[in-house]
C-alpha cells in the first residue's frame, strides 16, 4: 500500500525463505542486523528469480533491551507481550534492502521508539477483545493506524519506518539508481 500510495510500479512476489531459521543463525546479533540480514535475504532470494529487476527486500524486527519479540501466536502470548512493554519505551527496526542480478546494491536499516503507556491487566483485555485477530500480524500486537495507537503515550520516528518500509530512503536510492524519475 504504501508503495502505491508513492505512486510506484511494482510487482510483489513473496521470498521463500524461512526467517525464524536464518534469524537462528544470528544468535547474539543486534535487532538492527537482524531485520538488515533478513531484508537482504528476501531480496536475493527473489533477485535470483528476477535477476534484471530491481527487488526490494524488507523487514521489521521489535525489540526491548536484548528481548526481540515475534507477531504472537495465541491471544495469552498477546496479552503478555503488550504488559511487557507497558510503561516502556521499545524499538521498531525497519530495514531496507535492493538486490539485482543476485547482488545487494544497497542496504538501509531506520529506527523508531515508541513509548506505551501504562496498561492495566483490564484494559489489554478490552483492547485484545476489540481488535480481535488482527493482533496476530503485528509483531507488536497492535496496528498504529487503527486502535493501537491508543496504547501509546510517545513516539519518536518517522511514521513510514513504524509501518515497517522507511519510504524517503527507499525513494531516494531509487531515484539515484534512475529506477524512478527525479
Amino acid at each position: 500500500m504504501l508503495m502505491q500510495n508513492a505512486g510506484l510500479t511494482f510487482e510483489a512476489r513473496a521470498a521463500d525463505i524461512d526467517e525464524r531459521r536464518i534469524e537462528a543463525g544470528l544468535e547474539g546479533a543486534a535487532p538492527d542486523e537482524v531485520a538488515l540480514t533478513l531484508a537482504a535475504a528476501k531480496a536475493m532470494e527473489v533477485s535470483n528469480h528476477f535477476p534484471d529487476a530491481i527487488v526490494i527486500g524488507s523487514d521489521q524486527t521489535m525489540s526491548l533491551g536484548k528481548r526481540v519479540y515475534h507477531k504472537p501466536k495465541s491471544r495469552q502470548e498477546a496479552k503478555e507481550n503488550l504488559l511487557s512493554l507497558s510503561g516502556k519505551t521499545h524499538r521498531l527496526n525497519s530495514a531496507i534492502a535492493l538486490a539485482r542480478g543476485g547482488d545487494v546494491l544497497w542496504e538501509h536499516v531506520s529506527h523508531a521508539d515508541l513509548t506505551v503507556r501504562a496498561l492495566s491487566e483490564d484494559y489489554v483485555d478490552h483492547y485484545l477483545d476489540r481488535v480481535g485477530e488482527a493482533v496476530f500480524s503485528s509483531v507488536g500486537a497492535y496496528q498504529l493506524e487503527g486502535e493501537g495507537i491508543q496504547l501509546f503515550s510517545r513516539i519518536d520516528g518517522d511514521y513510514f519506518t513504524i509501518l515497517g518500509l522507511p519510504m524517503l530512503p527507499l525513494l531516494e536510492k531509487l531515484r539515484q539508481l534512475g529506477a524512478i524519475r527525479g
